[in-house]
């Protein structure tokens, strides 16, 4: 649930107050002076720290640790606690930045109350700065298709460990969002999420963003791997990564220690480590651009994300996702999909995969009509011909082949499109395109098409170019 490092003088107190936050679910460190207790944030920055005032045989008093932790750590709730309450002492300590004061002897339940809201606020605050950088991205899976549910599947089971996940697939395919469900469904969730964006990131301050800086003039400026201890941490397209920080982050996961820049003192932190790439990183290896030895021990998890071709019954769902996001965010028209813009969009091509779609449904609400349902005219499909009015302008070589032989690629390239948009149901796919089941199987038969299992679901091919 959360560390908590409890600093008090009195042995007495401080180890019944961890026992009973043990009980709660909460880890917990102690320390009975000042030097014990930077030591300690030293070594690894708790979630909470609740603090005595007064520190018998300490260079430091509560009041002076509070202000050193929240000059270099400003995101750690402190609770100071003392047995020499008054008004004054409680709004010195406030006005330095304590979550609240409790004076002594004090009633546990009131404690646990506090520590509870203050960790909450602490991760409110934290969602919000996240909010303001833009960062925070749906953790909401939706899908019915096989190739979502063998992806949600595998996505549940890694929720209950701390292996290391390595997602793959193509970009936009959601990959990010696949991170952040298997946090937000962890025992990690009350902790941070933090996203290293390996290719936004200047390979000559890769090492000051994640590993923070240490500076006489400026003090300590944490890094990404200390704002991400007690959770994870998202490697963003891992092959984009330095060769030489990735021996540096190598050491890391070995050791779950660094030193920030210009520092001496080795940070220890508690982390999980997810990472995602679009690229074949064994071919990476062999071109020297990425470390095996780093490979290994991220890819101790491989979960394949699908692309949106492979998933095309989910594309009405997801479409109807976003135009309701869209209505809440912006403000943009709440409108439902007709059937043959429902179709449509399962039958476009989607290089950009799940953020092309969105980009594409954000284009449509803004541009189209303000009321009334979504059409496929309103689709850029639609009007990419520039055809006039019922004129069809034939694809690719179809022009240039016989009617016969024009007529069968049609049929191949149209029944090969309609079963994959219903992840490969004949029974569908035959009642949509008007044709008794039997009718539709020998007529594949004739036309070459089969199907085969893909990420979970059944995809349709060309017999002999699979």
């Amino acid at each position: 649930m959360g560390d908590i490092l409890i600093t008090d003088d009195e042995r007495d107190i401080r180890e019944l107050i961890a026992d009973i936050l043990q009980d709660e679910g909460f880890t917990t460190r102690l320390a009975g002076t000042s030097d014990e207790c930077m030591a300690q944030i030293a070594s690894v920055p708790p979630a909470l720290m609740i603090l005595d005032i007064w520190l018998k045989d300490s260079n430091m008093d509560g009041i002076d640790i509070l202000k050193s932790v929240k000059r270099d750590h400003p995101d750690i709730p402190i609770v100071i606690i003392s047995g020499h309450g008054n008004i004054e002492i409680a709004v010195a300590a406030i006005k330095q930045g304590a979550y609240d004061f409790i004076e002594k002897p004090f009633n546990i339940d009131q404690l646990l109350v506090v520590i509870r809201r203050a960790m909450e606020t602490s991760r409110l605050r934290r969602e919000n700065i996240e909010l303001k950088r833009g960062e925070v991205v749906a953790t909401e899976m939706l899908g019915d298709s096989a190739a979502f549910r063998t992806l949600k599947s595998q996505l549940d089971k890694v929720t209950k460990s701390n292996g290391r996940v390595m997602l793959t697939g193509p970009a936009g395919a959601g990959k990010e969002i696949a991170a952040r469900y298997i946090h937000a469904h962890s025992n990690r969730s009350s902790g941070p999420f933090i996203t290293v964006n390996s290719a936004s990131i200047a390979p000559d301050r890769m090492e000051e963003v994640l590993f923070g800086r240490e500076d006489s003039g400026r003090g300590i400026e944490p890094g990404l791997l200390e704002e991400a201890n007690g959770g994870v941490i998202y490697f963003d397209e891992i092959a984009d990564m330095p060769i030489g920080t990735q021996s540096k982050i190598l050491r890391v996961l070995v050791d779950q220690r660094f030193q920030r820049v210009g520092g001496t003192d080795k940070i220890q932190v508690d982390l999980r480590v997810i990472s995602s790439t679009n690229r074949d990183l064994p071919m990476a290896i062999e071109a020297g651009t990425f470390r095996e030895e780093l490979y290994n021990r991220l890819n101790v998890v491989p979960i394949p994300v699908p692309s949106l071709d492979e998933r095309r019954e989910d594309i009405p769902v997801l479409a109807e996702y976003f135009i309701e996001v869209f209505n809440k965010v912006q403000g943009l028209p709440l409108r439902a999909l007709a059937d043959d813009a429902r179709a449509l969009l399962q039958t476009m091509l989607w290089p950009g995969n799940v953020r092309q779609l969105k980009n594409v449904v954000e284009r449509v609400l803004i541009l189209g009509e303000s009321t009334g349902k979504i059409c496929a005219k309103e689709l850029p499909a639609a009007d990419e011909s520039g055809g006039e009015e019922g004129r069809i302008l034939l694809a690719g070589g179809l022009a240039t082949l016989p009617l016969r032989e024009a007529r069968e690629l049609f049929e191949r390239e149209y029944l090969l499109t309609q079963i994959n948009r219903f992840g490969g149901n004949i029974s569908r796919t035959a009642s949509f395109v008007g044709m008794e089941r039997s009718a539709l199987h020998r007529k594949l038969k004739s036309l070459g098409v089969v199907t085969t299992n893909k990420a979970g679901g059944r995809v349709a091919y060309v017999e002999g170019e699979a």
